[in-house]
């Protein structure tokens, strides 16, 4: 993709960082006002937001087959989406026609999208299809009944959902390719825990914390403070090497692969994290419940290249594991006790340097998409 590295030229910079002892460094620093983190009116502002943005709402391979639906809340919003008869993936309010009752909830497959009140039942192009004892409904025209659509795009991977009517195309949907269609989907996990929802998405987007946090898991592999940070459009790109890329360091260039060597994270704005690791990979969403509250959902897939056997969906399984079990609970116990830690008072901001580029990209790029809904 334009503006971003190819593999060989972030390992030769991740081989430039480690010879000189350096990472990739911002322009400048950021202060965030704390209570962004915990305003009623702020949250209800990013949310606003949230509904005017193509939004990632689930990699495209949660939807392989006709009929396949994934439904969930999306900016605090009952959204389905559901693979076609055509193979489009369409999306809609998840509320029937006749009395507003949630059709579906979490992941499945249909032939109908049937309602559990009544029985009235919608094709998967969303079309009214049947109505128990029509004759009940005398006067009902069945072309205004259909469900309500909102817009649905599948690209790089990923199915993107807009609400409403767009705030800014900003190059949200301008990504590279880093979920490909031979991807299998091995399992997708959810809960909800105490923090603001870009606390946790804000783990992500940098390695200054490695060596401290994670100086059990990820650390011994990794490196602390060693990153490549490329920003494209409102999102970014950070690369965590491992410690095993200086196997390829006398290999010639044009024979490198980067594949294992280090992991990918990329941050979709607003709150999408898609981390490109060792055997698998994984897209994590952190959708925002309330000012201090977040639903962390993962769905965890195989590996680009990969053949989709019953091994390699058993090597994702074991990688996936491992990043849940230590890295993903390291981050989420940190971002708890920042979250408890706003109630001290010593903090009216929180302070970004250098080193946090990608996170004070973020918050610039949340500025300025928020000055245009207000």
């Amino acid at each position: 993709m334009a503006g971003l590295l190819s593999d060989n030229e972030v390992i030769d910079r991740v081989f430039d960082h480690i010879d000189n002892k350096t990472t990739d460094l911002g322009d400048g620093g950021w202060r965030e006002p704390i209570v962004n983190y915990s305003s009623p009116e702020r949250f209800a502002a990013e949310r606003a937001l949230f509904r005017r943005l193509p939004l990632p709402f689930c990699p495209a391979a949660a939807l392989p087959d006709t009929g396949s639906y994934v439904a969930r809340q999306a900016a605090g919003t009952p959204i389905i989406a559901v693979r076609g008869e055509d193979g489009v993936v369409r999306s809609f309010r998840n509320a029937c026609r006749h009395r507003g009752m949630k059709l579906a909830d979490g992941s499945g497959c249909t032939k109908t999208i049937v309602c559990g009140y009544h029985g009235w039942a919608y094709n998967l192009d969303g079309r009214l299809r049947h109505i128990p004892n029509e004759n009940g409904f005398p006067d009902l025209d069945r072309g205004h009944y259909g469900l309500v659509s909102v817009t649905a795009t599948e690209r790089h991977g990923m199915i993107f959902v807009t609400q409403e009517d767009p705030v800014t195309d900003g190059g949200l949907l301008d990504c590279p390719d880093f979920i490909g269609p031979e991807q299998v989907l091995i399992d997708a996990v959810e809960f909800e825990f105490d923090v603001n929802w870009k606390l946790f998405a804000e783990a992500g987007m940098e390695g200054y914390h490695i060596k401290l946090t994670h100086s059990k898991s990820f650390y011994p592999y990794g490196f602390d403070n060693l990153n490549v940070v490329e920003t494209f459009g409102p999102s970014s790109r950070v690369t965590f090497p491992f410690r095993r890329i200086e196997k390829v360091r006398e290999v010639p260039r044009e024979q490198r692969r980067i594949d294992g060597l280090v992991t990918y994270a990329y941050h979709l704005f607003p709150n999408v994290l898609v981390a490109v690791l060792s055997r698998h990979t994984a897209v994590q969403i952190a959708e925002p419940i309330s000012p201090t509250r977040t639903k962390y959902i993962c769905y965890r897939l195989t590996s680009r290249g990969t053949d989709g056997s019953d091994e390699t969906k058993a090597d994702a399984r074991r990688d996936a594991e491992f990043v849940k079990d230590t890295g993903n609970i390291e981050d989420r116990d940190v971002t708890i006790e920042i979250q408890n830690g706003m109630a001290s008072g010593a903090n009216s901001h929180f302070t970004y340097g250098r080193f946090e580029k990608a996170i004070v990209h973020f918050h610039k790029t949340m500025a300025d998409m928020l000055a245009k809904v207000n």
